[in-house]
């Protein structure tokens, strides 16, 4: 498989975990996440006139994907309400590969050969041991943080699905992935309305630099991977996307102080060689 592909995915999970680091810092997470959805949705809606509308077929997954990403901002946004960036993060993107290799196996017969699913279990097995032992105190992991970072795998794998069907029909994955950001913007502004009143669109214009550095690392991370998807199996695109979670331990070691510990460590060598396994195989 052409190496340009594993690397722009790689250029995404590090982007990923920038702007989930942004989130993480924020006083305010959920205002946080609808500043850089909205910053996203407004840049990209500059770029629509560039690229071709999608195929008529694309629309419906286009429309139940915005629904889909706007509960998984919300769910994400909940657990970072009291976990750490180096315990959720990981908790919440751990489970999605598997999900999505199961699903794109049973519902899209598309198979990856045994090496490969050998590979996409030991990365899987790295995300969730950096969560378990990734913060602070394992102790420390609240029922409800679990909770709300398992939803948001569940969000993840479905508009992970949805997406990379989406984008197969649409003609042009550049064409759906800005309308897609386009309509999420406004699907958060909907969301933040619900949640916070309107009184809450006014604090968009706070930290807007912020805002928009996270909005352009969340457009640019996730137009790779739809991209991504168009070009390979949906199942090791997703499972190479969560080697985020080893840009988002470097961050939390170096910017907000978290501690660098042996399972980290461990769970960051497992990581690595379930991309290697991946790799190898194909």
């Amino acid at each position: 498989m052409d190496f340009r592909i594993l690397a722009a995915v790689l250029v995404a999970a590090a982007l990923h975990a920038g702007w989930n680091a942004l989130v993480r810092s924020g006083a305010d997470r959920f205002l946080s996440v609808v500043q850089v959805a909205f910053y996203a949705g407004l840049a990209s809606c500059l770029l629509l006139p560039l690229f071709p509308l999608p195929a008529p077929g694309a629309w419906p997954w286009l429309l139940g994907s915005v629904g889909l990403h706007t509960g998984y901002k919300y769910f994400l946004s909940r657990a970072y309400g009291s976990g750490d960036l180096g315990q959720v993060y990981p908790l919440a993107r751990g489970l999605a590969p598997l999900l999505v290799a199961g699903a794109a196996l049973l519902f899209l017969h598309e198979a990856l050969g045994p090496a490969r699913l050998l590979g996409i279990l030991v990365l899987a097995a790295g995300v969730w041991c950096m969560s378990l032992r990734g913060g602070r105190q394992a102790a420390r992991l609240e029922l409800e943080t679990v909770l709300f970072a398992l939803a948001t795998s569940g969000f993840i794998a479905a508009y992970t699905l949805t997406d990379g069907l989406g984008a197969r029909l649409a003609g042009s994955a550049h064409g759906y992935a800005v309308w897609l950001f386009t309509l999420d913007g406004v699907g958060i502004l909907a969301l933040s309305v619900a949640v916070r009143g309107r009184s809450s669109l006014g604090l968009l214009a706070r930290g807007w630099r912020v805002g928009l550095c996270g909005g352009c690392a969340s457009l640019a991370a996730y137009w790779l991977v739809i991209w991504a998807m168009t070009k390979a199996p949906i199942p090791l695109v997703a499972a190479w996307r969560e080697t985020s979670v080893l840009f988002a331990a470097a961050i939390s070691v170096a910017v907000l102080r978290e501690p660098l510990t042996a399972w980290r460590v461990a769970a960051a060598l497992l990581i690595t060689g379930g991309v290697g396994l991946t790799r190898l195989a194909g």
